[in-house]
């Protein structure tokens, strides 16, 4: 089980929020675990989620997620992929 970093807790609580995760905690999410599909990991969202989350990351952080973008499926993958990439995009605005 891997630990949240600081930016990631802050990412967890906004996927939280905006998909109205009720009885999750931030520290529920793991970081490296698939946000999507039925794993029996991760959280299971779907492509619905996709477009509620990036809504809510380009309200909090500014960045546009786009849904015609090829790389979304890495992007999307995890908590930490999700976190690295608005990081990069913020860093490099």
């Amino acid at each position: 089980m891997l630990a949240q970093n600081a930016a990631e807790k802050e990412m967890a609580e906004l996927l939280i929020s905006a998909l109205n995760l009720e009885g999750k905690a931030s520290a529920d999410i793991q970081p490296a675990a698939p946000l999507f599909g039925n794993t029996g990991e991760g959280l299971g969202l779907d492509s619905i989620d996709a477009l509620e989350i990036a809504l809510a990351v380009s309200e909090r952080y500014g960045v546009q997620l786009r849904a015609d973008d090829a790389g979304n499926k890495k992007v999307f993958f995890s908590l930490r992929s999700l976190t690295e990439f608005v990081t990069q995009q913020r860093a490099a605005a």
